[in-house]
Protein backbone atom coordinates (compact mmCIF):
# COMPACT_ATOMS: atom_id res chain seq x y z
CA UNK A 1 0.00 0.00 0.00
CA UNK A 2 1.75 3.57 -0.55
CA UNK A 3 1.30 6.47 0.78
CA UNK A 4 -0.66 7.96 -2.10
CA UNK A 5 -3.57 6.20 -1.34
CA UNK A 6 -3.39 6.83 2.30
CA UNK A 7 -3.69 10.25 0.90
CA UNK A 8 -6.58 9.95 -1.50
CA UNK A 9 -8.45 8.59 0.94
CA UNK A 10 -7.93 11.22 3.56
CA UNK A 11 -8.60 14.29 0.42
CA UNK A 12 -11.87 12.38 -0.33
CA UNK A 13 -12.65 12.16 3.38
CA UNK A 14 -12.08 16.02 3.85
CA UNK A 15 -13.87 16.63 0.89
CA UNK A 16 -17.29 14.66 1.41
CA UNK A 17 -16.93 16.20 5.37
CA UNK A 18 -17.03 19.58 3.97
CA UNK A 19 -19.78 19.02 1.55
CA UNK A 20 -21.66 17.17 3.89
CA UNK A 21 -22.04 20.10 6.20
CA UNK A 22 -22.52 22.37 3.83
CA UNK A 23 -25.65 20.37 2.86
CA UNK A 24 -26.74 19.99 6.00
CA UNK A 25 -26.81 23.05 6.90
CA UNK A 26 -28.57 24.02 3.79
CA UNK A 27 -31.68 21.86 4.68
CA UNK A 28 -30.96 19.24 2.37
CA UNK A 29 -30.10 16.33 4.70
CA UNK A 30 -30.81 13.36 2.25
CA UNK A 31 -28.19 14.50 -0.35
CA UNK A 32 -25.34 14.77 2.75
CA UNK A 33 -26.51 11.05 3.06
CA UNK A 34 -25.79 10.13 -0.44
CA UNK A 35 -22.77 12.52 -0.47
CA UNK A 36 -21.27 10.39 2.51
CA UNK A 37 -22.25 7.48 1.10
CA UNK A 38 -20.81 7.75 -2.61
CA UNK A 39 -17.26 8.77 -0.17
CA UNK A 40 -17.63 5.75 1.27
CA UNK A 41 -18.45 3.89 -2.03
CA UNK A 42 -15.06 5.52 -3.78
CA UNK A 43 -13.11 4.33 -0.83
CA UNK A 44 -14.28 0.67 -0.87
CA UNK A 45 -13.42 0.47 -4.64
CA UNK A 46 -9.62 1.83 -3.74
CA UNK A 47 -9.04 -0.41 -0.83
CA UNK A 48 -11.23 -3.81 -2.01
CA UNK A 49 -7.99 -5.00 -4.39
CA UNK A 50 -5.72 -4.69 -1.24
CA UNK A 51 -7.84 -6.68 1.10
CA UNK A 52 -8.31 -9.77 -1.73
CA UNK A 53 -4.15 -9.27 -1.86
CA UNK A 54 -4.13 -9.51 1.89
CA UNK A 55 -6.24 -12.85 1.92
CA UNK A 56 -4.70 -14.32 -0.83
CA UNK A 57 -1.31 -13.90 0.84
CA UNK A 58 -3.06 -15.42 4.24
CA UNK A 59 -4.05 -18.21 2.25
CA UNK A 60 -0.64 -19.35 0.57
CA UNK A 61 1.23 -18.57 3.87
CA UNK A 62 -1.23 -21.23 5.45
CA UNK A 63 -1.55 -23.39 2.05
CA UNK A 64 -5.39 -23.87 2.88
Amino acid sequence: MSVNLIFKIAAVGILVTVLSQVLKHSGREEHAFLTSLAGLIIVLFWIVPYIYDLFEMMQQLFSL
